[in-house]
């Protein structure tokens, strides 16, 4: 099974060995590409849509994996008991959708010992979700795939761990363990982001409204914690 190098990133966070569910499955490929990888022994590909898993279903026969995948119509985790996982796997998704997930599955969360998370937005929501129920982020890793940013995040249950708190704004924001590890494609990402919001100011300036004004304070504000992130490649 190829699969693109977003999805790649995110199955190859998964501890090997593992039981996974696949939320969200699509059409299968990372539950596949998990089974036949043998990174995951066994896979549950779980989709809210009907026509989607009905292909999942199609593909998962087609590369003989029936008895490693199995297939359920569910609403998030909602068709998952607890202890039933050891990871779950949510990819391609916004990052309050993914919150919200989380949340109304508690029980199953809790019983799991791994996360695989590559919200496609709202990053620092999933973040604070994670510290608030337990988890702590062991490694995190961002990429470019077809011209767009990623961020993959790997968390496991903090007990036993000593739980790093966020004691700042731009490690929600931009990932603690992203900037600890200076992740070369965080500073690219950033490095736009301040051409972005100074290109953005001078535009703004040529207005006297005042929504133009609080749209300014606004980006000055992210500007401040851009500079302060950018601060841990000078290091």
């Amino acid at each position: 099974m190829q699969l693109s190098y977003r999805l790649k990133v995110v199955a190859d966070m998964v501890s090997k060995g593992n039981r996974v569910a696949d939320i969200g499955c699509d059409h299968a490929y990372v539950s596949i590409y998990l089974v036949e990888n043998k990174i995951a022994s066994r896979v549950i590909a779980l989709d809210v849509n009907k026509g989607p898993l009905k292909k999942a279903r199609e593909n998962i026969v087609h590369y003989g994996l029936e008895e490693l995948i199995e297939t359920r119509l569910s609403d998030g985790a909602k068709q998952i008991q607890p202890d039933e996982v050891d990871t779950l796997l949510i990819a391609g998704m916004g990052g309050a959708l993914m919150v919200k997930i989380l949340t109304d599955s508690k029980k199953v969360v809790d019983s799991c010992q791994e996360l695989i998370l590559q919200p496609q937005s709202e990053i620092f929501l999933v973040r604070r979700l994670l510290e608030g129920i337990g988890f702590q982020i062991v490694d995190e890793d961002m990429l470019i795939d077809e011209n767009k940013y990623y961020t993959v995040i790997k968390a496991r249950k903090a007990s036993g761990l000593s739980q790093d708190a966020y004691e700042k704004e731009i490690h929600y924001r931009f990932g603690k363990v992203l900037l600890e590890k200076r992740n070369l494609i965080l500073k690219q990402f950033l490095q736009e982001g301040l051409k972005v919001d100074n290109e953005l100011i001078k535009e703004l300036n040529n207005s006297d409204s005042l929504k133009a004004k609080e749209r300014i304070d606004e980006i000055i504000k992210d500007i401040e914690y851009i500079k302060e992130g950018l601060e841990y490649y000078e290091m």
